[in-house]
């Protein structure tokens, strides 16, 4: 039985061996069948689906659309470069390995491109000096929404403390900021590396990680380069993992000072603008180049055009292996404007010269200028040591090179210098807020006082001082200048008004003393590094001869700002040329500028409009900016324009606003004719002194007198005292209303459109009217505010008897093939109504008289008529120099308004309208002017107000 079972069970377990056998024949066979179909049958087709890794589609830039003048003169375009640009297409086995390899190929092909003549483009909010570090660019708000970008946050609000920096990353300096993106939890540059390479490799890292790091974007590292970066980067191609030339094309810009403030410039697009932007269209990435300011920005998406696209295929090790469904870009749109190229260039070369000469008039060979008592506006001189001493405060000389190893002798005595005053004077200083005996402060020489007055305005900007109670005794004190610097401190920390968190970390348990004693180590220390009080040095460095205005003016060569001159060179040298006529001789010859100084005046406007159909013919802002180095990135070149006191940013043709003067006038005179309160034949006499209000105003002739005079005779005259009247009368002669002569007289304002902006594509504030005193308001003072765009609109008015325009600086638009799409125009915003034609003429005749009386007019073949405007603003400054008019009086054609800033007087406003009137009419006088010269000829009376 057993051996039964035993011969059963073999039987079975063999037949279950073939049968597993066959199995395991059968499913080689399968498996051998399968290998050779996905081997030979079908190897090339899996072996390419197996490439296939990655299927993108890629956006195709478009071309950017020209910008030109109303006569088709080309002012914006794009020219042919190349560019150097780099894919993150490598292969990394970590982060570490991505860094390593990144930083190592940026370390060689920056230092490569920098040899060659070549910069890396920047643009970044950090600037970086051997000298002096790493500084921001911006500050405020922008500040903080650029240190939010960079701490990867979507908003300011994130901004929270980060432990790698050991500070809340709002407070973070530029120093913090950029150690944290080279260092290990970033960028992980090495620190042997040199400073400024490691800070051009960061920058570069933060722009492809602008790209979120995406494979097969490009990020470009340098913008047109030049033939031997182009030579270098080909031969090296093999070697440098995703970098390659491309042909790109950069934005430039013709006669860009005279066009920057209308055209503005382009540049690459910011987190909120790319948030915004793509609000309404998926079409943006954060490598666009977008309109930053002007009609740049304005027709964005117009000149913009729209972007192709296609879809790539790569391999898995990043090979292009195929393109398709590829889609055209659309170029973008030609855009041309209402501006007369040479008008705007004229106009703008004419506000530089008049200006360059009332500075060069001004100008005296003296220390200081210290208004008296009986001192008016036009006393104010420009003592030739403030000129110096604007050559380091406004930056046109760079400090930062003085400490550099190939600065010059001079820069080096001059920096000598200041390390020696900036030594006595922290010396002074320490002493001045230890000493057991400290001096009050009125009896402080005057550097001393305006040293300790800083530093208590730094404390309180710092938010360690806490705001000024009135009620205070010490406060009481402290203004009286009956305390010294150090008992008021004190006093700040014994009554809590010192922050201590700020200044030191030994805890809230320790006595008054120690927190003194933190708060001066707090104050020197601060000050070494403070820019502005650094200034301070050097002005009284300047002032006391100690740094020399001789070697400023060596500097001058030494810096490339002017270009060398031998002869010019060694007679400074040796003392032949004094550098008081040296200084005064480049501000005559335009080679230092206004707006280089940034001294009383260095700024200006002038809009002219077609009074018939009220097109802007020129619109200009002095001083302008190069937008070209705007648009190639140079934020060098941005910090500096954002610290110029001149403002070149800022458009003063429609963004400036100040008391309008005596120009005003023409408005009050509406105001009464159509009120009835005056009319065509009613005459008012100037009694000089206008008792019928508190303050008693005077007119500007007073002691004497314009006797009996009619509208028109006040007009020509500017007789304030006429003018009272009118504002006077308007409020009600009887029973006199002050807010009912606000009312009356800023009704014909809002007409005229002074309460509104005219409508222009770029940036403008709104004009304000006076809100109080019609008597004062009806002469132009009180606190009317008006730009001089609005000006331009209202003398235009005036000019054509009622018709109140909306304005724009665009003519019409063009495809890219030429093709008419869109035709501008101004529209009529509304028309004044309320005058007769013999009232209106009565204005226009008062506008006539001005221009016939004034010797700036004399035998210039132009009839002209117009009105001055002197506003005065306050009495240790210039006044304010306005004038509006119209040309030609008999058939009026066009209109202009011209300010110039602390400018003395309306004269010579009026001098530079005359000759841009003259410049459009081709008249011989005026275009001779265009000589980069300053117009020394200039006029330096004054009064308040005419």
């Amino acid at each position: 039985m057993d051996d039964l079972k035993r011969v059963l069970f073999e039987k079975i377990f063999s037949h279950r061996l073939g049968l597993i056998s066959g199995l395991l024949s059968f499913f080689m066979c399968v498996l051998l069948a399968r290998l050779f179909v996905l081997q030979i049958v079908r190897g090339e087709d899996y072996q390419e689906n197996y490439n296939l890794k990655v299927e993108k589609v890629e956006m195709i830039p478009s071309t950017r659309g020209n910008i030109y003048d109303r006569n088709g003169y080309l002012l914006a375009y794009n020219e042919l470069s190349y560019a150097v640009t780099i894919e993150d297409s490598g292969n990394y086995s970590g982060r570490r390995d991505r860094n390593k390899r990144l930083n190592d190929e940026l370390y060689f092909l920056i230092s490569n491109l920098e040899a060659c003549g070549d910069g890396i483009d920047n643009d970044f909010g950090v600037t970086y000096s051997p000298d002096t570090g790493y500084e921001f660019v911006s500050s405020g708000t922008a500040l903080l929404r650029f240190k939010a970008d960079v701490f990867g946050h979507a908003s300011i609000n994130d901004l929270t403390y980060n432990s790698t920096i050991g500070a809340n990353e709002a407070d973070a300096t530029a120093s913090q900021l950029m150690e944290y993106l080279c260092g290990s939890d970033r960028y992980d540059i090495p620190t042997e590396y040199d400073e400024r390479l490691r800070y051009e490799i960061a920058v570069v890292r933060y722009n492809m990680g602008l790209n979120s790091y995406q494979k097969y974007i490009a990020t470009t590292i340098a913008s047109d380069i030049n033939e031997m970066s182009l030579a270098f980067v080909e031969e090296n191609l093999s070697e440098l993992t995703g970098v390659d030339v491309e042909e790109q094309t950069i934005r430039t810009y013709n006669d860009a000072e005279a066009f920057s403030n209308i055209i503005g410039y382009t540049g690459k697009i910011s987190t909120e603008e790319y948030e915004e932007f793509s609000k309404e269209s998926d079409d943006y990435s954060l490598t666009d180049m977008v309109g930053k300011v002007g009609i740049e920005q304005y027709m964005n998406s117009y000149l913009a055009g729209k972007k192709g696209e296609r879809t790539v295929y790569v391999d898995s090790v990043g090979n292009l292996i195929e393109v398709t469904n590829e889609k055209k870009p659309e170029s973008g749109g030609h855009v041309y404007l209402s501006i007369d190229r040479d008008l705007q260039v004229a106009t703008y070369q004419l506000l530089e010269e008049e200006i360059a000469g009332i500075v060069y008039n001004k100008i005296v060979n003296t220390k200081e200028y210290r208004s008296g008592e009986n001192s008016s506006a036009s006393d104010v001189v420009i003592p030739i040591y403030s000129v110096y001493n604007a050559l380091i405060s406004n930056n046109l000389i760079s400090r930062t090179h003085f400490k550099d190893r190939n600065a010059s002798d001079t820069e080096k005595a001059v920096y000598e210098s200041f390390l020696a005053k900036r030594e006595e004077v922290f010396e002074e200083l320490r002493d001045y807020f230890t000493t057991a005996d400290p001096v009050i402060y009125k009896e402080l020489p005057e550097e001393y006082q305006d040293y300790t007055t800083y530093i208590v305005k730094k404390l309180r900007s710092d938010e360690i001082l806490g705001s000024a109670d009135t009620t205070d005794e010490y406060q009481q004190k402290w203004v009286k200048e009956e305390l010294s610097a150090q008992e008021y401190l004190i006093h700040a920390i014994e009554i809590n008004a010192i922050d201590i968190t700020k200044i030191t970390d030994s805890g809230q348990y320790i006595d008054t003393d120690e927190v003194y004693a933190a708060l001066v180590e707090y104050i020197m220390s601060s000050l070494m590094t403070d820019d502005s009080f650094e200034k301070s040095l050097y002005h009284y460095a300047i002032l006391q001869d100690e740094i020399t205005g001789r070697e400023l003016s060596l500097i001058l060569f030494d810096q490339g700002i002017l270009s060398y001159d031998e002869n010019a060179v060694e007679a400074l040298e040796n003392g032949s040329v004094t550098a008081y006529s040296f200084i005064r001789d480049k501000i005559k010859h335009l080679e230092i500028k206004p707006g280089d100084l940034a001294l009383d005046p260095c700024s200006g406007s002038a809009v002219v409009l077609d009074i018939n159909t009220g097109e802007v013919l020129a619109c200009v802002s002095y001083p302008g900016y190069d937008n070209n180095r705007l648009a190639h990135a140079d934020n060098a070149y941005f910090a500096y324009l954002n610290l110029n006191q001149a403002n070149p940013l800022y458009n003063h043709a429609t963004q400036q606003r100040t008391a309008p003067g005596s120009t005003f006038k023409l408005c009050s005179s509406t105001a009464g004719m159509a009120e009835g309160v005056i009319d065509t034949s009613s005459k008012i006499e100037d009694l000089g002194k206008f008792d019928k209000v508190s303050n008693e105003p005077t007119c500007w002739i007073y002691p004497s007198s314009h006797g009996e005079i009619t509208v028109s005779e006040a007009i020509r005259d500017s007789c304030n005292y006429f003018f009272y009247e009118v504002g006077y009368r308007l409020a009600g002669s009887t029973a006199y209303n002050d807010k009912r002569g606000i009312e009356r007289l800023t009704k014909y304002a809002s007409e005229y459109g002074l309460d509104d902006k005219t409508g222009v594509e770029i940036e403008e504030n709104s004009s304000t009217l006076a809100t109080e005193y019609p008597v004062m308001a009806a002469i132009g003072q009180s606190n009317h505010n008006i730009t001089t765009i609005a000006l331009a609109r209202y003398v235009c008015a005036v000019a054509n008897h009622g018709t109140v325009y909306d304005l724009t600086l665009l003519d019409h638009l063009e495809d890219s093939e030429g093709e008419l799409m869109e035709e501008y125009s101004p529209t009529v915003r509304n028309e004044i109504e309320d005058l007769s034609p013999y009232e209106w003429n009565a204005i226009n005749t008062g506008m006539r008289m001005v221009v016939e009386n004034m010797s700036e007019f004399d035998e210039f073949p132009l009839s002209i008529a117009g009105k001055t405007g002197t506003a005065q603003e306050v009495t240790n400054r210039p006044n304010h120099a306005l004038f509006v008019g119209y040309a030609p009086y008999e058939s009026p054609k066009i209109a202009i308004a011209t300010r110039i800033p602390y400018g003395y007087t309306s004269h010579n406003a009026a001098d530079i309208s005359k000759n841009i009137l003259g410049v459009y009419y081709n008249v011989e006088s005026s275009k001779a002017l265009l000589n980069n010269e300053a117009i020394t000829g200039v006029s330096t009376q004054t009064r308040v107000t005419d």
